[in-house]
């Protein structure tokens, strides 16, 4: 079946993000301890992301709230929306995330999965008349600075289909960038052709057993992003030659999940659901025929675990926002 986001499933997915954005346990924490003095909750140590069972997680689904807020102002969930927005992201909460990042041994700190979000939370942020986006704004810019620092001295990218994927994160923080720092932007675009430009004949090895990304059309969507329209036929049409013919057959056919239960193994719910956001987004730049199976592809892919977004905490408290980012694209 063919797939388009409602305000009806605008709404399922806000439910599902109110239910655990404040949710402060079970929790897995990223950090490095100096000391006993440093162990300490989640809500102490995070003042706005101490929910959705990690940091990043946390980001997103705020990012989810806002977004579908802004999409469907009138849906039944808005009104709550609008108040815990209200109430968290404060410039005082803000400043509290912002102090973490001083503390030792942070460099690292949710290098670049969590920086990216954090980015795409301050842009979409910066769509509501709300003071959120100046609020979060210092924090936004100290994830810029880590951006700047970083991508010069990555020698090589990081194809992983977990939160190290170089190419999504670039993706992500692109967007933030191309509205907020134009060097950043200029940044991202050099690296993107270092890393990816030479690519060709990609093998679609994939998925591994806990991915949540496909590392193959992440790369192929961030250069679909920085490349001209005629650029990037051409760079697509070496990276995966035989397309036409389903090959890697890897790439049209959803993963399957053996256990929604097991954190890691319910990630392969986010390889279907954002390999679909990736071949919509490739759609508009390819022939119409391969417009149309990428599409195809897509749905397929939505078919399988769309409705799988809820259920099991370990999916739950993440995959409504890919199934958004899907839904979007």
């Amino acid at each position: 079946m063919t797939h388009r986001l409602t305000i009806a499933t605008a709404d399922r997915f806000a439910e599902i993000a109110l239910g655990h954005v404040t949710r402060e346990y079970p929790h897995k924490l990223d950090q490095v301890l100096e000391g006993p003095e440093d162990l300490l909750g989640p809500r102490q140590l995070h003042p706005i992301f101490y929910g959705s069972f990690d940091w990043h997680s946390c980001v997103h689904g705020y990012w989810m709230l806002m977004r579908t807020l802004r999409l469907f102002p009138d849906m039944p969930a808005a009104a709550r929306i609008r108040a815990l927005l209200a109430e968290m992201l404060t410039a005082e909460r803000a400043a509290g995330e912002l102090a973490y990042l001083d503390r030792a041994y942070t460099g690292g700190f949710e290098r670049p999965y969590g920086w990216a979000w954090l980015l795409m939370l301050h842009a979409e942020a910066q769509r509501h008349e709300e003071a959120w986006g100046d609020n979060l704004a210092p924090l936004a810019r100290a994830f810029a600075e880590r951006f700047t620092a970083y991508l010069p001295k990555l020698t090589y990218p990081i194809r992983t289909g977990t939160h190290y994927n170089s190419a999504f994160a670039m993706i992500l923080a692109r967007d933030w960038a191309d509205a907020n720092d134009a060097g950043l932007a200029a940044l991202i675009q050099a690296r993107a052709l270092d890393y990816y430009g030479g690519d060709c004949a990609c093998p679609g090895w994939e998925p591994g057993g806990d991915d949540f990304l496909s590392p193959s059309l992440t790369e192929a969507l961030l250069m679909r992003r920085v490349l001209d329209a005629g650029a990037f036929r051409a760079w697509f049409a070496a990276f995966l030659p035989d397309l036409a013919a389903g090959a890697p057959a890897s790439l049209f056919t959803p993963a399957f999940v053996s256990d929604r239960s097991d954190g890691k193994i319910a990630h392969l719910d986010g390889v279907n659901l954002t390999r679909a956001w990736c071949w919509r987004g490739l759609a508009s730049a390819l022939d119409p025929d391969l417009a149309a199976l990428a599409r195809r592809t897509a749905d397929a892919h939505l078919d399988a675990s769309l409705p799988h977004v809820a259920g099991d905490y370990m999916g739950e408290h993440w995959l409504a926002t890919f199934a958004l980012l899907a839904l979007e694209g």
